[in-house]
C-alpha cells in the first residue's frame, strides 16, 4: 500500500514524537486532500435529485402552505394601516373591530399552516436522508479492495454518519423555507412598491450594498467548512484506530502518547470550527447593519413623504412592519446560505465516494457461472499493488479439480495476492485466471465468490450469536447443517459449553472468543457454503496441535470432490497436498510433491530443514 502524505499541520506533532523517542509518525489519508472546487450549483441539483421520489408529496404541500403562510403574512401589515387610517383616526369601532378579528384569524391560520408544514417536510425529510444514507452504504459495500486499502475506517465512517448528518437541515427545511422566503420577499417588494415607489426604491436600493460587502466571505466560508470536515475525519479515523489497537496501546504503555496526539488533533479540530462559526457568524451583523441603514432612511425619508402629505402615518407604520419582514427572510437567507456552505462541504465528500468506481467491476452483461467442477488455471499473471512494483511476474498456475495445491514462500512472495485474484478482489495488469475455462472477468461477482470459500489467519467474527456467525456463510442454513458444519471441524465441543450454547451473544470481532475458536468458526462458516474452491489462508495457524489434527482428518473426507489452496508456514500441513508450489518475489521457483521437492533439495528441503531444526532447537 502507498504511503499517503504527512500533513502539514501535523508534522510538529511528528518531529515531538521522534524526539522523544516514542510513537512513530501520524499520516493523513487520500480522501482528506483539501477539494479546491467552486460553488457547484451543479451538485445542488443532484442533491435535489434525492428529493424527485417525493416530488409528488411534496408539491402540493409545499404550494399550499406556501400561498396561505405567504398571504397571511403579508396582509396583517396592511390590515394594521387601514387599522390606522381608517379606523382609529375615525373613531370607527366596528371596522376596528372587523380588522382586529381578521388579523386574529390570519394569524391562527399562520400557526396551523407553518406547524403542519414544518411537521410534515420533517418527515420526508428523514426519508431522503435515508435514502442518501442507503445508497453511500450501498455503493461503498460494493467497492473494490483497493479502495478500503487507501482509507482507514474512521474516514469511511464519517461520510456515512457525520457528513450526510449534516444534511440534515438543508432537507429538513431548508430548501422549503428558501422557496417561502423567496416568494415573501418577491410579495414584499411588489407591495413596498405599490404603496409608495419612492419609500420602496429607497429602502430596496441598501439590498446590493449588503450583497456586495458578504460576498467576500462566501469562498472563505466555504472553505472553512471543508477543512471542519477533514479535521472531523482525522480524529474518528484516529479514534477508530486507537480503540481497535487499544491492546496495542497498552501492551506498550503508549496511552500518554495517544492521548497526547488526540489532545493535539482535538485542539486542531476545535480551532478549524471556531474559525468556520466565526465566518458564519459574520453574516449576522453585516445584515443587522444593513436593516439599521433601511429603517433610517424608512423614517427620514418617511417623515418627509408624510409632511408632505404623500405618505399616512398607516402606511408608515405597515412599511415598518414590512421592512421587518423584509430583513427577516433576508437574514434567514444569508443563514441558508451559510447552511448550503456547510452542505456543500460534506455533499462534496459524500459525492466523492459515491463516484468512485469499483476498480473490480463486472462487464455490462456478464455470465453466470454456473456450478463449477473446480478447475483453475493462472494464465502468464502479472499483477502489481504499486505501478512499476510487481506483485506476481508472470506467473502461470494450474489446479484441476479436486487437487489440493499448496502455496509456500517467505512472506512477500505473492501467496495471498494468488488467492486474492482467484476471488477477484483485484484485477491482474496482465494475463487471465480461468475456472472450468470461463475467465472470472467475464462472469458475475456474485456466482463466482459464492462458489469459492475462504478461511482466513485474520479471522473476522460479528457481533451477533455464534449461530449467525456461521450461518454468514449460507444465511438459508438450518440450525442442523450450522451444527453439522460446527462438528465437522471440531467447534461443536467447545461451542456447547458457552453460557448459551449456538446463541451465545460475542462481542465485535469475537473477543470473548480465543484465536483458535474464532478461526475454528470461520472455518464452519466457510464449510457451511459448501464452496466447490476451498481457500486456506493460514487457517491453522492459531489452533492446537491436537485441534489441527483432527481438522486433517476432517479435511480428507471434506476436500473430496473440491479444489483447495493451502497456505501455510507450518510445512507439517501441508504434507499431503497434491502439489506444493514454492513462491519467491513473484515468481514460481519450485513444483511438485512433498517427496519430489525433497529430493530435488531445493528451496523448499531448505525451508523444511529450517523449520525442522527450529522446532528441535525450542523443544
Amino acid at each position: 500500500m502507498s504511503r499517503p502524505k504527512e500533513h502539514p499541520e501535523e508534522q510538529g506533532h511528528a518531529a515531538r514524537a521522534g524526539q522523544s523517542g516514542k510513537t512513530s509518525e501520524r499520516f493523513v489519508y487520500q480522501d482528506d486532500d483539501k477539494m479546491e472546487k467552486s460553488f457547484d450549483w451543479g451538485q445542488l441539483k443532484r442533491m435535489g435529485a434525492y428529493l424527485k421520489p417525493y416530488r409528488r408529496q411534496l408539491l402540493p404541500i409545499i404550494l399550499a402552505t406556501m400561498i396561505l403562510g405567504t398571504f397571511s403574512k403579508l396582509a396583517i401589515p396592511y390590515l394594521i394601516s387601514l387599522a390606522i387610517d381608517k379606523a382609529l383616526f375615525n373613531g370607527d369601532g366596528n371596522l376596528l373591530m372587523i380588522l382586529a378579528s381578521t388579523m386574529l384569524a390570519l394569524y391562527l391560520l399562520q400557526y396551523f399552516v407553518n406547524r403542519y408544514r414544518i411537521r410534515y417536510i420533517n418527515v420526508i425529510g428523514q426519508k431522503v436522508l435515508f435514502d442518501l444514507r442507503y445508497s453511500l452504504f450501498s455503493h461503498i459495500q460494493q467497492l473494490s479492495f483497493r479502495f478500503f486499502d487507501k482509507r482507514p475506517a474512521g474516514s469511511v465512517l464519517v461520510r456515512i454518519t457525520n457528513d450526510v448528518n449534516s444534511l440534515q437541515d438543508l432537507f429538513t427545511n431548508g430548501v422549503v423555507n428558501l422557496l417561502i422566503d423567496c416568494m415573501q420577499l418577491i410579495g414584499i417588494v411588489i407591495i413596498l412598491l405599490s404603496l409608495s415607489p419612492k419609500l420602496g426604491l429607497a429602502i430596496i436600493v441598501t439590498v446590493p450594498l449588503m450583497f456586495i460587502v458578504s460576498g467576500s466571505l462566501r469562498k472563505r466560508i466555504r472553505h472553512a467548512w471543508q477543512d471542519v470536515r477533514m479535521k472531523q475525519s482525522r480524529i474518528n479515523a484516529h479514534v477508530a484506530e486507537c480503540i481497535q489497537g487499544i491492546r496495542v496501546t497498552q501492551a506498550f504503555t503508549q496511552e500518554k502518547e495517544n492521548i497526547k496526539y488526540f489532545d493535539d488533533m482535538n485542539t486542531i479540530n476545535k480551532n478549524s470550527w471556531d474559525r468556520a462559526s466565526a465566518l458564519n457568524q459574520a453574516f449576522g451583523p453585516i445584515i443587522e447593519l444593513t436593516g439599521a441603514i433601511g429603517t433610517c432612511i424608512l423614517f427620514w425619508y418617511g417623515a418627509n413623504l408624510i409632511e408632505h402629505k404623500e405618505l399616512t402615518i398607516g402606511m408608515l407604520v405597515a412599511f415598518a412592519n414590512y421592512i421587518g419582514n423584509f430583513w427577516e427572510p433576508i437574514n434567514r437567507l444569508g443563514q441558508m446560505y451559510n447552511q448550503m456552505l456547510v452542505a456543500m462541504a460534506s455533499s462534496e465528500r459524500i459525492f466523492e465516494f459515491l463516484d468512485e468506481k469499483a476498480t473490480v467491476a463486472e462487464k455490462d452483461k456478464p455470465e453466470t457461472l454456473p456450478d463449477i467442477k473446480g478447475d483453475v488455471r493462472f494464465d502468464n499473471i502479472v499483477f502489481e499493488y504499486e505501478k512499476g512494483r510487481p506483485a506476481l511476474k508472470g506467473i502461470s498456475l494450474e489446479a484441476k479439480a479436486g487437487e489440493s495445491i499448496a502455496l509456500v514462500g517467505h512472506t512477500g512472495s505473492g501467496k495471498s495476492t494468488i488467492i486474492n485474484l482467484l476471488c477477484r478482489f483485484y484485477d491482474p495488469v496482465e494475463g487471465r485466471v480461468l475456472v472450468d475455462g470461463y475467465d472470472i472477468r467475464d462472469v458475475t461477482l456474485q456466482s463466482l465468490r459464492s462458489q469459492v470459500g475462504i478461511v482466513l489467519q485474520d479471522t473476522f467474527i460479528f457481533s451477533g450469536s455464534i449461530r449467525d456467525n456461521i450461518r454468514f456463510g449460507r444465511l438459508e442454513a438450518t440450525n442442523e447443517e450450522i451444527e453439522a458444519a460446527a462438528k465437522a471441524v471440531h467447534a461443536h465441543d467447545f461451542i456447547v459449553k458457552l453460557p448459551d450454547g449456538y446463541d451465545t451473544q460475542v462481542e465485535e470481532r469475537g473477543n470473548m472468543l480465543s484465536m483458535g475458536q474464532r478461526q475454528l468458526l470461520s472455518f464452519a462458516r466457510a464449510l457451511l457454503a459448501n464452496p466447490r474452491v476451498l481457500i486456506l489462508d493460514e487457517a491453522t495457524a492459531s489452533i492446537d496441535t491436537e485441534t489441527e489434527q483432527k481438522i486433517q482428518q476432517a479435511l480428507k473426507t471434506l476436500l473430496i470432490g473440491r479444489t483447495s489452496f493451502m497456505i501455510a508456514h507450518r510445512l507439517s500441513t501441508i504434507r499431503g497436498a497434491d502439489k506444493i508450489v514454492v513462491l519467491d518475489h513473484g515468481n514460481i521457483m519450485e513444483e511438485g510433491t512433498h517427496d519430489e521437492l525433497m529430493r530435488h533439495g531445493g528451496i523448499y528441503h531448505g525451508l523444511v530443514e529450517a523449520q525442522y531444526k527450529f522446532l528441535s532447537e525450542a523443544v
